[in-house]
């Protein structure tokens, strides 16, 4: 497995770790793009906080801050960072289902 794959997967794993940054997730996809003062409307956490937790999701990939008027900047989402993640996930259930297909024709094995 590419070392750049397993490293977009551990960041979007660690972004998603949080419930607030899933959260926030979902309200986008759900929603479409949205400020940071958008975003605070909609879920119980302040603008502030949805901010840093909107940084954390840039750097993971996960969202790209767009400029828009009076210098308020949007999120939107990006796909290809959880897509990258599902493909590590899918490798590596490939791995184990082929070392549990090993494992159960040696339990078989007289």
């Amino acid at each position: 497995m590419a070392p750049d794959i397993e490293a977009v997967a551990e960041q979007v794993f660690v972004a998603l770790a949080d419930p607030t940054r899933r959260a926030i997730l979902a309200a986008l996809a759900t929603d479409g793009p949205a400020t940071a003062t958008d975003l605070a409307a909609r879920l119980p956490i302040t603008r502030q906080a949805i901010a840093k937790h909107l940084t954390l999701m840039a750097d993971a990939g996960l969202v790209m801050p767009e400029p828009g008027e009076r210098r308020r900047v949007r999120y939107r989402l990006r796909p290809a960072p959880v897509q990258i993640a599902q493909q590590f996930l899918a490798a590596l259930a490939h791995d184990w289902d082929d070392r549990l297909d090993a494992l159960q024709d040696y339990l078989a094995t007289p």
